[in-house]
């Protein structure tokens, strides 16, 4: 499984990429995974219903899973967060997994930039981001892409990671 990121500030339309990047790489017949990292607290389940009162009563793992879905929920309890590299690794094969956050990951990154944010660049500072997606132009030695051309920054991301045949 070829893994790519991507990486930018909060608000600067990582998700919304991701919704268009996706049915590209599907149209063209890659079976695609995300990955999201959050630094929130994480709740899939409504208070009170069954799978919550599942992990309130001690359970380690809950699997839910209907005729549509599945999903499993891990309690970390004291354990540490796992790597993406293990997150990685629990996935159903696929061709491409797409990842949004692990920002400081060791894997190449398509930068998020809108300069309208008043935030830095995240390049040069990450030496794994290798081309940038942005709402304007910017001047950089990296590929640039306009962030509403998601067949383009498809394009490259197949081409890095040699999914483009």
């Amino acid at each position: 499984m070829k893994v790519f990121g991507l990486a930018g500030y909060s608000n600067s339309g990582k998700t919304t990429l991701l919704e268009k990047l996706i049915p590209v790489f599907v149209a063209r017949g890659l079976r695609v995974a995300t990955i999201k990292q959050t630094h929130h607290e994480v709740d899939l389940e409504q208070p009170g219903k069954d799978t919550w009162r599942h992990r309130a009563a001690g359970a380690s793992e809950v699997l839910l899973t209907s005729s549509a879905r599945w999903a499993l929920l891990h309690e970390l309890s004291d354990e540490a967060e796992p790597s993406l590299a293990e997150h990685v690794q629990r996935l159903s094969p696929c061709d491409l997994v797409l990842v949004e956050g692990f920002k400081r990951e060791a894997i190449p990154k398509l930068e998020i930039h809108r300069p309208a944010n008043a935030k830095p660049l995240l390049y040069p500072q990450d030496r794994h981001i290798i081309a940038i997606a942005c709402d304007v132009v910017i001047e950089t030695p990296l590929p640039t892409f306009d962030l509403d051309n998601p067949v383009a920054i498809a394009d490259f991301i197949l081409l890095h990671t040699g999914l483009n045949s």
